[in-house]
């Protein structure tokens, strides 16, 4: 079975393609560094929806979603977009934990894996 990286330095790849999945980075909002955990989130999520794109699927095939916020307080802000994105019926597991981030203008952190 072949592995397909895309987006790739020496560091990490932005998408992995393999066995049927679809692999991204945890993505930041590097649109919206500094904004609210609202704006953050809807970068994230353009972001995410671009590479899904690329890799051949969508939001609507999403298995899982791992969310780290810098702020466990932001949990609804981030909810209220999160939820507003995904397709109805569509939703992946998850799990949100609150965590320092790489760096302080990025409140939070989303990660992904879809089915292709």
């Amino acid at each position: 079975m072949t592995i397909e990286r895309v987006q790739t330095n020496q560091r990490m790849s932005q998408i992995v393609k393999h066995g049927g999945l679809v692999y991204l980075a945890g993505q930041v909002a590097s649109g919206a560094p500094g904004a609210s955990v609202r704006e953050q989130t809807r970068d994230i999520l353009a972001r995410i929806d671009g590479l899904l794109a690329q890799a051949g699927t969508d939001k609507g095939r999403i298995l899982t979603g791992t969310i780290w916020l810098t702020d466990i307080g932001t949990f609804d802000e981030m909810n209220a977009v999160w939820d507003a994105w995904l397709p109805e019926g569509c939703a992946p597991v998850r799990a949100c934990v609150e965590a320092r981030l790489a760096a302080p203008q990025y409140t939070v952190e989303v990660m992904v894996t879809a089915a292709a």
